[in-house]
């Protein structure tokens, strides 16, 4: 009788192992694109002085793949996102706070929501969560789980994933692709 339930309960095991296992790989297996880390915007990319013969400034706005960027810097301190290829994805962001202004160091109440671009050059698709975002708390933390619109392709080339404020549109942050997939 004992051996009976030891070979009962090692068959359970097994089984609860091997449809963890076949569960991972299918996620994995589902997964088109990863994000761990991100950068803040800075709304300036470059700024160019000609002294001669009369004092020319240009200042270029840091405008990523056809999206301008939010008028004031702002940090992000976590960012972890997946994108699945039926066009699934969750989001999960920390301390998405302004990095200047009176307000340095806040959210003041703004909505954000995602946009993955997978072309390196234009014309750029737009691929985004509902464009009426997650409201951020306080401290700057959210998280999305929605499904983008349009779907994405089958492969995502180049792929760049803006946090954008509801309303103008404007990029927040940037996440950092990690190649391969990988946690």
């Amino acid at each position: 009788m004992k051996s009976n339930l030891w070979v009962a309960g090692f068959v359970l095991v097994a089984f609860v192992i091997f449809f963890a296992a076949s569960a991972l790989a299918d996620d994995e297996r589902g997964t088109l694109v990863r994000f761990k880390g991100g950068i803040g915007v800075h709304p300036v990319s470059n700024v160019a002085v000609v002294t001669s013969p009369s004092l020319v400034v240009t200042v270029t706005q840091n405008v990523v793949r056809g999206v301008s960027p939010a008028g004031q810097l702002w940090v992000i301190d976590k960012l972890d996102a997946k994108v699945k290829t039926n066009g699934d994805i969750k989001v999960e962001g920390k301390g998405l706070v302004l990095a200047g202004g009176n307000n340095a160091g806040r959210a003041t109440g703004q909505s954000v929501f995602a946009t993955l671009i997978c072309e390196a050059g234009t014309p750029f698709t737009l691929l985004s969560t509902d464009p009426d975002g997650v409201q951020l708390a306080p401290n700057g933390d959210f998280k999305i789980d929605d499904v983008l619109v349009p779907p994405p392709p089958a492969t995502c080339a180049s792929p760049m994933l803006l946090i954008r404020t509801a309303g103008s549109g404007n990029w927040f942050a940037a996440g950092i692709f990690v190649p391969g997939k990988s946690d």
